[in-house]
């Protein structure tokens, strides 16, 4: 099943059921209003949308309607909570050696993990509005999955039950605000900016033998103005969405509604390239070469998480960076 979210001048949108070629939607309204009401709802609801949304790829729903990504807002507009882990090993290695970063303890067991802003998710083709390109305006593809209520203490070997849903994303990072605030140790504010998302939210079922082992196994294609950037495997993550789950949940309880991120999608080797301009630049200062400048006004990235045949499941995400509104 595939939900999005459109804008209706809410803060929240209106749900829709997307077809799987996201072709045409139709309204989920009589059934939930919002995807925070569904989630709440989740085995009340699922039964319902699954049924519209069969219907709806059979050309049997009723006031379906063309699906326009460019109305999509965010998939959930607005979390309760949103942490991002970071599950890649590879991109911290590389910061860490090119950087000169110390050694995390126990990085390879326990993940990295933060809280993030969640109030104001962009969709997928809202301009990336940015106080100042000086702030190194960077671009970070990612995944996450959104959970139904998790109990405090929930191993992993549970966890994987309350994924419903996997999103795709872009986590815009402002690099030169960064090493400060991780040097308080109090974790990201200014430097994490509105995340971007993909126009759809899609059930796990949907990827079929690409969701196993709590994983998505997915290319993530990314271009910067038009150029290729990168196409990394996101199978490689080496902590899985079950286990980041249990780290969130040892000592809280999750929410309905939680987002958790898979942090930056990275290969070893280089030869697909990357997916956030900090990871390049991380490789340059380890080649010796000019370090790739930051995202400038009027730069578009684009990015796509794709199949072996080419299918991107979520969508598209387009965005241009852009001086604020006034």
């Amino acid at each position: 099943m595939k939900l999005a979210t459109l804008k209706d001048g809410t803060r929240d949108g209106v749900l829709v059921v997307v077809a799987r070629d996201l072709s045409r939607a139709c309204y989920a309204s009589p059934i939930a209003q919002t995807l925070q009401q569904a989630i709440e709802q989740w085995e009340t609801v699922e039964p319902r949308l699954n049924a519209l949304y069969q219907a709806l790829n059979e050309e049997n729903a009723e006031s379906s309607f063309c699906f326009d990504a460019r109305n999509a807002m965010a998939p959930l507009p607005r979390a309760y909570q949103w942490l991002d882990g970071s599950a890649f090993l590879n991109h911290g290695h590389l910061m860490q050696q090119a950087f000169g970063l110390p050694p995390i303890e126990d990085v390879d067991r326990i993940p990295l993990m933060y809280q993030g802003g969640s109030d104001d998710f962009l969709g997928p083709h809202d301009d990336i509005q940015a106080a100042d390109v000086a702030h190194g305006v960077d671009f970070e593809g990612e995944f996450a999955v959104l959970l139904d209520s998790v109990p405090m203490g929930c191993p992993a070997s549970d966890a994987g039950r309350h994924i419903k849903l996997l999103l795709q994303l872009n986590d815009v990072s402002l690099r030169t605000l960064a090493p400060r605030e991780m040097k308080t140790g109090f974790g990201f504010v200014q430097a994490k900016p509105s995340s971007s998302f993909a126009p759809v939210a899609i059930t796990p079922d949907e990827l079929g033998a690409c969701w196993h082992e709590w994983r998505i196994h997915l290319n993530l294609e990314v271009d910067w103005n038009g150029e290729w950037f990168g196409n990394p495997s996101s199978s490689h993550m080496h902590f899985d969405f079950a286990q980041l789950i249990a780290h969130a949940a040892m000592t809280r309880r999750l929410s309905a509604g939680t987002l958790i991120g898979s942090g930056t999608v990275s290969n070893a080797g280089g030869e697909r390239g990357c997916t956030c301009i900090s990871e390049r630049r991380a490789i340059e200062r380890l080649e010796g070469r000019a370090l790739t400048d930051f995202m400038q006004w009027g730069d578009v990235v684009r990015m796509q998480a794709t199949d072996e045949r080419g299918a991107a499941p979520f969508g598209v995400i387009e965005q241009r960076v852009v001086r604020p509104a006034r």
